[in-house]
């Protein structure tokens, strides 16, 4: 489907600016259209001044061009220039008859005007198989972005990325004029960079599962996997960001988020034996002791390897979601308090303070999370990201604190898109239209606040992309496009934007750049109706449309109305070469039955979370102890339940955690004699259009442990037959 794009977009060699240069992605602060245009031919030659080489041999990639430096005499190119009078990311871009001059006030400010000029060509420039010549109408550019700080944060601990995988995802954000990528290198899933004076950080941490002191989490429960960068792979992962205007700024999570470390190096917890019976002996403790000096020496080591390897000014040190509760049971901390006279609400800031300094002493400044600046006494050197919320964020830059604003609400794109859609929801079920329309001063920031934005954020942190591996289209570019053109926009501009406007470019101009790239992005979901017998789909984006029915196995092109008595049966979705949109369809297709249900099991449920919780189709319920080989839940129906399928998960709703790693499940017409219908895969397992009512349910644990002390008992989910 994908090349069929391709071949068609290839058919489009000469193009009109009139579309194009008002649908540039992220919009020219100055975009003015000129009669006439410039024919880029096979003999056209990319020039540029001193220093701007490399941007020429990328520009090059794109348009297959002869470099040469630059010659002011000779006319009828492609040149690239700095110029002094210009802010540094600020460029001027100018198409006339005679050629194409890029003008930048660095060469962060070229960048910027070439990813410009690149959306001025058809979009087949991004699958490097444009053809020549090609005609770019004539234009003059004058752009510079508002925020200096234009940032996505990267999650490599949760789930691996390869090194192509990483600079993949670069050239994606360098193309929509993202300058900043925070990537989060260690977490209580994984270590990812190496450090050569303490090699087992890598050599152990940077691998999870079969044979791993680290168990395994989200997927991949048969094997030990994951990763790790070389700092020699680094460095090229950071010179290649660089070229594209991209600075890297390395995270190393602290003092909590360090159950990795801890399963490598025991000893940097607290110094009291913990409590492992309902973990079957498995130490699940995350969090540094404050008090080890042996603690601050050991991140010595890592922040000064850091330093050598990463030229940013900046070292993101973590600071979030600390399980303060370990400190308070260890009487080094507590020591450690009465010596400095400090509860231990304070006791953080003590940590995040002397690590910071640590990496003052290396020539870098300390980035945290905003929970690291609560107590009231961290460094005003530290920049601050405000994730929790947007009052984190006012109250960051109202503290005095350089701030990147960031709240999870409007800039976590791991976040679910719709209810029905993979993603987490603890903070907000959001689309592209919701990072677009963030509006500072709708947010009630202060002139003197704003002074402290340095600029805005977004993340994806990766618990789910694990067990998402496998899919035809690659997930994370799902969750994060096109919601980081959106981002993009906000960055750009400083200010929200009018989604329908912006909608328009997109399906106008930047789907088909998208689709181009290679990018898997979201489509949006077409609209479904239906009346007087006959189903209808339609989309507003030029997509194909397709359409599953229940019980069938392969979908079909949707050519014209459906003539029906079941709309229920059907269901609708969209593609464009490799973007694809969830699926649509009538209310009473997503309807579900909650059958009156008994849930026991052998092991004992937790008093705080009963399996009363997931018997009232409600909350979450829990176990009182993790699962051991032989262990069952047992799911009991008052009356015997017809259904066309019947789903039952361990774990949590979201993501595959908490669950029986490995085992299968068992279903009864009686109660009392089951039958094996399948193995458990991420914790759960279906069965498919019963054939006769089903009045008990078995999930059978073949694994001991799961890197917890509990198992999570889901709702059973029940399909009606349609």
């Amino acid at each position: 489907m994908r090349r069929f794009w391709l071949i068609a977009m290839l058919c489009t060699v000469i193009f009109h600016l009139s579309a194009s240069a008002q649908n540039v992605v992220p919009e020219p602060k100055k975009i003015e259209k000129r009669n006439g245009a410039y024919h880029i031919q096979t003999t056209t030659k990319i020039t540029h001044s001193l220093g701007l080489r490399s941007l020429a041999e990328r520009l090059a990639e794109y348009l297959p061009l002869d470099i040469r430096e630059y010659n002011a005499a000779e006319r009828g190119n492609i040149v690239l220039l700095e110029r002094e009078n210009l802010a540094a990311e600020a460029y001027r871009l100018e198409v006339s008859e005679e050629g194409i001059t890029i003008e930048g006030g660095s060469s962060a400010g070229v960048h910027n005007g070439i990813e410009t000029l690149l959306q001025l060509l058809p979009s087949m420039v991004y699958s490097k198989e444009l053809s020549f010549p090609v005609a770019v109408g004539c234009c003059e550019v004058e752009d510079e972005p508002r925020f200096a700080y234009r940032g996505f944060m990267l999650d490599v601990c949760r789930t691996w990325m390869s090194v192509e995988e990483v600079k993949t995802f670069i050239e994606r954000l360098a193309h929509h004029k993202i300058n900043k990528l925070h990537i989060h290198l260690s977490d209580d899933e994984g270590w990812r960079i190496e450090i050569k004076s303490h090699p087992d950080l890598t050599e152990v941490g940077g691998f999870r599962g079969v044979g791993s002191p680290v168990a395994a989490r989200y997927g991949k429960w048969n094997e030990r996997y994951g990763g790790y960068y070389t700092q020699e792979q680094m460095r090229d992962i950071v010179e290649y960001a660089a070229v594209r205007n991209i600075e890297i700024i390395p995270e190393i999570d602290l003092p909590g988020h360090s159950h990795n470390l801890a399963r490598v190096r025991p000893e940097i917890l607290c110094n009291y034996t913990p409590g492992l019976k309902a973990s079957d002996g498995y130490d699940t403790r995350s969090v540094m002791c404050v008090a080890k000096q042996s603690n601050y020496d050991l991140l010595d080591d890592v922040f000064r390897e850091l330093a050598e390897v990463f030229p940013s000014k900046w070292v993101h040190i973590g600071g979030d979601e600390v399980n303060t509760s370990q400190w308070s049971r260890c009487p080094d901390c507590k020591a450690l308090m009465a010596s400095e006279g400090i509860g231990i609400e304070k006791l953080q800031e003590h940590f995040m303070n002397r690590v910071a300094k640590i990496v003052g002493n290396y020539g870098k400044s300390p980035c945290v999370w905003n929970e690291a600046m609560k107590a009231g006494t961290l460094t005003k050197s530290a920049q601050v990201y405000g994730w929790e919320s947007v009052a984190a964020c006012r109250k960051a830059t109202a503290e005095g604190y350089k701030t990147v604003v960031m709240p999870g609400a409007y800039f976590y794109f791991d976040m679910r898109q719709t209810q029905r859609e993979p993603g987490h929801d603890w903070a907000a079920i959001f689309d592209a239209k919701k990072p677009l329309s963030f509006d500072f001063a709708e947010q009630g920031f202060t002139e003197a606040e704003m002074a402290n934005v340095v600029g805005v954020q977004a993340s994806f942190f990766s618990e789910l992309y694990i067990s998402h591996r496998d899919d035809e289209r690659d997930y994370i570019y799902y969750q994060t496009y096109p919601r980081i053109c959106a981002l993009s926009e906000l960055a750009w501009r400083g200010e929200g934007g009018e989604w329908k406007t912006f909608y328009a470019k997109m399906v106008e101009s930047h789907y088909s750049r998208m689709v181009a790239m290679g990018i898997d992005f979201r489509l949006f979901p077409p609209v479904v109706s239906y009346a007087d017998g006959v189903l209808k789909a339609s989309t507003d984006d030029s997509a194909h449309i397709y359409y599953n029915i229940v019980g069938e196995a392969e979908p079909k092109r949707y050519e014209r109305p459906i003539t029906t008595d079941k709309p229920q049966l059907y269901s609708f979705f969209t593609r464009m070469g490799g973007a694809q949109s969830p699926e649509a369809a009538v209310k009473s297709h997503w309807r579900m039955l909650q059958p009156v249900v008994k849930i026991t099991s052998s092991m004992e449920p937790s008093e705080r979370f009963p399996f009363s919780n997931a018997e009232g189709y409600g909350r979450i319920s829990r176990t009182a102890r993790v699962c051991r080989e032989g262990d069952w839940l047992l799911y009991t129906f008052e009356k015997p339940v017809s259904c066309r399928r019947m789903e039952i998960s361990t774990g949590n709703l979201q993501l595959p955690r908490y669950i029986f790693n490995a085992g299968y499940m068992e279903v009864s017409e009686d109660g009392v004699n089951f039958k094996r219908v399948g193995d458990l895969k991420n914790g759960g397992c279906a069965i498919e259009n019963p054939s006769r009512p089903i009045k008990a349910v078995r999930v059978v644990c073949t694994e001991n442990g799961n890197g917890a002390d509990f198992v999570t008992v889901q709702a059973p989910k029940v399909y009606p037959k349609l």
